[in-house]
């Protein structure tokens, strides 16, 4: 029997998904019922002192007629390969027992979690490979990187752009915007803006020129803002923070875009890459 400290217990304690990381797609069970039973299990473990109730060790190895998949709970997979097919999409090849199946319907999908940037994300997707397919199972995903400078105002169609993305549950385009304000104060459409940032694809970084201390913002803004101008130093960190080359878009005042703009070009990124609103 497995013995946690009141500490370890809440570290193993599940954490509930943002309504974000719903598919939406009617899933039965929908990653809110799984996150309940595992809640309930957490529950009984932690009542019991048994950490065992949580592992769900497997007494015997897995024969041929075994079925990896219980619309109870999470199974684990190792990824065999990773195949880049275009700038956005990329093959996703997971290590199947061999002779132990899927056994899904045509059409039929999985959802995956994992971590992405220290979020879990949990998302539906249909595998692509044979039905039939024995040892692995492949999913194509597809997704792309916009990195946003706004200034003032700039911040309206960014926003517009944000939540078409949000609204759409079959876009993952991840997304880091960056508004350049004066003071904390400055910001525009603070809450729409902190909303958007919990979706999982959705960052905000923000560049107070006229901020004294970061010790007058709120602590969520502490870790990601920026006091003083934007310069060059900072774009490179957040071009390099994208996983792949992004596209940037820019709106702002005349002077900033161009200054912006000659700062992606410093930081590795051609014109073709850059769109000025």
């Amino acid at each position: 029997m497995g013995e946690c400290d009141d500490e370890d217990w809440l570290l193993l304690k599940p954490k509930e998904p943002l309504p974000s990381q719903c598919c939406a797609s009617g899933c039965k069970p929908c990653v809110f019922d799984i996150y309940e039973r595992e809640l309930d299990k957490w529950k009984r473990a932690r009542a019991k002192g048994d950490i065992d109730l949580l592992t769900g060790k497997r007494e015997a190895p897995m024969k041929s007629d075994d079925v990896l998949l219980n619309p109870e709970c999470f199974s684990a997979f190792q990824l065999e390969s990773l195949k880049k097919l275009t700038e956005a999409a990329s093959l996703y090849r997971f290590r199947v027992p061999i002779g132990v199946h899927l056994k899904l319907s045509l059409g039929q999908h999985l959802v995956l979690r994992g971590t992405v940037d220290g979020l879990e994300v949990q998302r539906a997707y249909t595998p692509v490979n044979r039905v039939n397919a024995e040892g692995y199972f492949e999913v194509l995903i597809k997704y792309g990187h916009l990195l946003m400078f706004v200034s003032g105002t700039g911040i309206a169609p960014m926003l517009s752009i944000i939540q078409s993305i949000t609204d759409n549950e079959e876009d993952e385009t991840f997304v880091t915007l960056t508004g350049c304000f004066r003071t904390y104060e400055d910001i525009y459409m603070k809450s729409l803006l902190q909303e958007q940032s919990l979706y999982w694809n959705v960052k905000t970084f923000y560049v107070l020129s006229k901020e004294e201390t970061l010790e007058n913002l709120p602590w969520s803004y502490r870790e990601k803002t920026h006091l003083g101008r934007l310069n060059l130093e900072v774009i490179k960190t957040l071009v390099n923070s994208c996983r792949k080359a992004p596209f940037a878009l820019v709106c702002g005042s005349v002077t900033f875009n161009q200054d912006v703009l000659n700062y992606l070009r410093s930081a590795g990124l051609d014109e073709d890459s850059c769109f000025m609103f």
